[in-house]
């Protein structure tokens, strides 16, 4: 079979079978098919589109590129879940929640990825532990997922190969919003990693990949068809991204306040909104739970109890952090605080949340391009919440810099990110659920 002309047939607009796209995804795994045919396909995938068939077969074909994970041989004596984001601003979600889950009785296997664009990477977050191994060898993590109940790690070189090479030529021609590319590709790894269900957070608003509620629910329609199509119990929440989720936006200081949050010191009430939504559908899919209302006590009492925390901890321990990671995380602080003073009176009506994450990547929490280091002391904390009324010179927010010249910048960027008005805006965090 051709390669150029599976090329060609999904550039005159047809529709490709399960044979075509295995062999050229057995292409892309083996070195035959090059960079220049990948990005011609997808390339043809951006004009033309994949239907939820080709969907599920590219998925499938990604999946089976690598190594698939199996569980029954450890005999976990629970059910396999995990989460999915597309990411945001300031989304410490996963550092919370799989530990959460973990502690009413699943075994969650997260694999996360960096930052990407303006919005924040769990790994990234998880790195400015010292010592945490965020790319362990697949036996290890295994090991940790059947003696803690989670790992939050990097995907390995053996789980969906082809993927990871397709996204790398996507990402530098102008060919990563491809919205059926995006499934597969998600897909793809979450059902590599052996899950027995999976829960979608799609986010939507100003500091979402897909601002605008029509894409994200589109998107999201497109993740639970295909996941359910092939073989993955799905299911998927619209979540609000039109202001940072949580106090803090930055790598250390995001990790600090998941901390403060499973200890029960603070706990932001948008962010614990998002958490309990996701744990209770997560709980729901893996008969943990027989009704919504009992997955949400069941959760609420694994936070209170500090069962959570314990094994958030652990798990931190056992990938090489630190030894107890709530008396002692060992986060870096940068050497600049200062705070952002608001230039008038007023509740907090808007907020640019992309702007937001930008100039956390201006800071130097983030990466302008690839390969760059990461700072992971910047950021913002004590992030006010729209709603939230200031008096002027009151502070939007704290700027962690590593240099008072930095510290300047943000400033400038950021006020024309926060605005402010004379009422208060309703809010809303859940924007809705498909199954």
């Amino acid at each position: 079979m051709l390669i150029a002309e599976i090329i060609r047939r999904k550039r005159d607009g047809e529709t490709l079978g399960a044979l075509e796209i295995g062999e050229f995804i057995q292409g892309v795994s083996d070195g035959r098919v090059g960079e220049g045919q990948m990005a011609a396909l997808a390339m043809a995938c951006f004009f033309r589109g994949l239907d939820t068939t080709e969907q599920v077969h590219l998925t499938r074909a990604m999946t089976q590129s690598g190594t698939v994970l199996t569980w029954e041989s450890l005999g976990l004596g629970g059910p396999v879940l995990d989460k999915h984001s597309t990411g945001g601003v300031g989304d410490k979600v996963s550092l919370i929640l799989a530990p959460l889950v973990a502690a009413c009785g699943g075994f969650v296997p997260m694999i996360s990825g960096r930052g990407l664009g303006h919005t924040g990477g769990t790994l990234d977050k998880l790195e400015s532990l010292p010592g945490y191994d965020v790319t362990p060898e697949l036996a290890r993590f295994r090991q940790v997922v059947r003696e803690v109940g989670c790992a939050i790690v990097g995907q390995s070189e053996t789980l969906a190969p082809a993927d990871r090479r397709l996204y790398a030529v996507r990402d530098i021609t102008a060919s990563v919003d491809v919205p059926g590319l995006i499934v597969s590709s998600i897909l793809s790894k979450k059902l590599a990693a052996g899950l027995h269900g999976l829960v979608m957070d799609v986010k939507t608003g100003s500091g979402a990949v897909l601002r605008e509620h029509r894409g994200a629910e589109a998107l999201a329609r497109q993740l639970v068809q295909v996941a359910v199509d092939a073989g993955l119990p799905t299911v998927a929440l619209l979540t609000d991204m039109d202001e940072v989720l949580g106090y803090s936006a930055g790598n250390a200081l995001e990790v600090r306040e998941a901390l403060d949050f499973l200890s029960g010191r603070e706990r932001n009430q948008r962010l614990q909104e998002v958490v309990l939504a996701l744990a209770v559908e997560m709980l729901c899919l893996g008969k943990l739970a027989d009704s919504p209302d009992s997955a949400h006590r069941k959760a609420v009492q694994a936070l209170s109890q500090g069962r959570a925390a314990e094994i958030f901890a652990r798990m931190v321990a056992a990938l090489g952090g630190p030894a107890d990671v709530f008396q002692d995380p060992q986060l870096a602080s940068a050497p600049v605080v200062r705070p952002l003073p608001a230039r008038e009176a007023g509740f907090l009506a808007a907020v640019d949340t992309r702007a937001v994450g930008l100039a956390v990547i201006g800071l130097g929490g983030g990466r302008r391009g690839p390969g760059d280091p990461v700072d992971h002391r910047v950021g913002l904390s004590r992030i006010r919440q729209i709603g939230d009324w200031l008096e002027s010179e009151q502070p939007l927010a704290l700027i962690h810099a590593a240099s008072e010249a930095d510290a300047e910048t943000a400033v400038v960027v950021l006020h024309r990110a926060f605005k402010l008005n004379s009422r208060a805006p309703a809010t809303h965090v859940l924007h809705g659920r498909i199954a």
